[in-house]
């Protein structure tokens, strides 16, 4: 096992993983920007480094900084997280050129998965059921009209290299889409640096399920169930939980080796996650791989009794899963919501000092927080300042739990969405367990309908 490693990420989630570092006896590095200076996760570290300024792109993107650190400190590996240089390739590569050990998959890995259109061919040669669409970028517009004429409205246009929503967009009709072509290629060349396109059959009432798996360099793959994360806005996940209450044993199963087929013919190895689009027929399609940690860990973690943070740890030091498909068993029900720093009405970032801050307490109730009360909230990054999670021996137990403790959160000095992440689990869609992606959509539309 690592003696030393770095942490190429912030907040919650360096927390996280200086967590699992004390617990295994390793000694954590932690970088920041000069924003960062004083939070939680830089005290928490055994070392710490600045970085550089409080941009993103002068900090917590900058790979040479980074792998400076790692080697001034002397770790031997270095953990990014999610997000950031997560999924970055590139960055994996010098990672390993320097003499560090990445933590998750393979440079070619990553960027074979961080290719949509790469990882849509891939899947689809693998036996991994695809939505109907194209296999190659589309050339121009003139070429996406005739896909779309191909596979009908409405389709969904997608930008290659995309992420969180960016070039992504539902198009009824070809003057929709046409409209839509440019601007979402432009977008994805500004944010990816790749502005290649693809499109697909639009799937009426989706619901997004994934299915997390962890893989060691000895060919054994482990699915570790499923997660439900329909409750999305912007095409960011806000609500997550495990299992999903949507799919019947019989798919569970088919998805588990559909991820296990998945992941077995790329050889990956460590923690990922294959997310699937399920249709109101619980028929499944590959949608992406994200080849790192995720942000809705914690569910799985809650009903496997798993350490997935441990388990990254283990495989790349070297060792073989311990555990096996027949032997993880399952436990209860979990839920996580996300807590942001925005208006709940608008999902505008609301930058500024926490004034005050009380986590909720309870059985089954496990905070991941980021913050403090004193704690800034700058505009410089992702708005997410924690997250809360549920368990419970059985859904419903979970969502009175989760409930309970919104009710009990405490935040001022900035606005959250805790009201309307209140007003979600109260809800009757979410508390039968049918919640498509477009949930908080048509929720907001009653909400707004009924003022």
């Amino acid at each position: 096992m690592f003696k030393k490693i770095l942490i190429a990420n912030r907040g919650e989630i360096a927390r996280r993983v200086i967590r699992t570092c004390k617990k295994l006896g390793i000694k954590s590095v932690a970088v920041y920007s000069e924003a960062d200076a004083g939070a939680l996760f830089v005290r928490e570290a055994d070392e710490a480094y600045c970085i550089g300024k409080s941009p993103v792109n002068q900090s917590y993107l900058n790979a040479d900084a980074i792998i400076r650190a790692a080697k001034e400190s002397g770790a031997e590996a270095v953990h990014p997280g999610y997000g950031l240089l997560s999924e970055n390739a590139p960055f994996a590569r010098k990672c390993i050129e320097a003499g560090l050990i990445f933590i998750g998959p393979s440079p070619a890995i990553i960027a074979a998965m961080g290719s949509k259109i790469e990882a849509r061919r891939t899947m689809k040669a693998a036996g991994v059921p695809v939505i109907e669409g194209v296999d190659d970028p589309l050339e121009d517009e003139e070429a996406a009209v005739r896909a779309a004429e191909k596979i009908g409205y409405p389709a969904m246009l997608k930008a290659s290299a995309g992420g969180g929503g960016i070039g992504m967009q539902v198009v009824q009709t070809e003057k929709e889409l046409r409209k839509a072509f440019a601007g979402n290629k432009k977008r994805a060349e500004m944010f990816f640096g790749d502005g290649a396109m693809f499109i697909e059959k639009y799937i009426e009432e989706p619901h997004h399920v994934e299915i997390q798996i962890l893989a060691d360099q000895y060919g054994n793959v482990v699915p570790l169930m499923e997660r439900e994360c329909s409750i999305q806005r912007r095409h960011q996940k806000v609500v997550e939980e495990a299992p999903s209450p949507f799919i019947s044993e019989a798919t569970r199963q088919k998805m588990l080796d559909a991820a296990v087929k998945a992941a077995t013919s790329i050889g990956y190895i460590n923690a990922g996650t294959m997310e699937m689009i399920v249709d109101r027929g619980q028929n499944f399609y590959f949608l992406e791989m994200n080849t790192r940690l995720q942000v809705e860990h914690p569910v799985t973690e809650e009903i496997t009794g798993l350490d997935i943070v441990e388990e990254q740890l283990k495989i790349a030091s070297g060792e073989r899963l311990t555990i096996t498909r027949e032997t993880l068993k399952r436990n209860g029900h979990a839920i996580e919501v996300r807590i942001y720093a925005e208006d709940p009405k608008t999902f505008l970032p609301s930058p500024g000092k926490i004034t005050a801050f009380r986590l909720p307490e309870g059985e089954g109730i496990r905070n991941e927080t980021a913050v403090e009360a004193g704690s800034e909230v700058t505009p410089f990054y992702d708005p997410m300042i924690a997250k809360l999670i549920a368990w419970g021996s059985s859904r419903e137990e979970a969502c009175k739990r989760i409930r309970n403790a919104l009710l009990n959160y405490q935040v001022e000095g900035i606005k959250t969405n805790i009201p309307m992440l209140i007003d979600t689990v109260r809800h009757e869609q979410f508390l039968k367990g049918y919640t498509t992606t477009h949930f908080v959509n048509d929720f907001l539309k009653q909400a707004e309908s009924r003022k």
